[in-house]
């Protein structure tokens, strides 16, 4: 399950769970005055936690990596399409709010979403 690199801008590394070597997709977007963080899910080419598992602690490492401040970005997690019979593996994106509760945390955007960021 190759992720198609239309996904992601770069490869970014970050310390997962217990501190593994992990990687994901990083895609980041400004779109009208909102700066969208988007981490991919690599699947295979992951030899860690997965972005959804990593949660708070990658969006962290990202901010700092790359200057920016957790409150002035939307963070997105992309379940890329890998072309699967599997629905499991169909593409979706998921706006999280790491102030939410467990039950409220993850929005699943809609497709109009999806292309007014991504321009697709």
């Amino acid at each position: 399950m190759k992720v198609s690199k239309e996904y992601y801008d770069e490869i970014f590394p970050f310390k997962g769970e217990w501190d593994m070597e992990s990687s994901c997709g990083l895609k980041i977007r400004d779109v009208d005055g909102k700066k969208y963080v988007i981490v991919t899910e690599l699947y295979q080419d992951n030899p860690g936690t997965s972005v959804t598992y990593a949660g708070r602690k990658l969006a962290d490492q990202i901010c700092e990596a790359k200057n920016l401040k957790l409150e002035d970005i939307v963070y997105l997690e992309c379940n890329p399409n890998t072309n699967s019979k599997l629905s499991f593996y169909d593409e979706e994106y998921f706006q999280v709010d790491f102030n939410a509760d467990r039950q409220n945390m993850y929005r699943q955007l809609t497709k109009d979403e999806i292309m007014k960021i991504l321009g697709r």
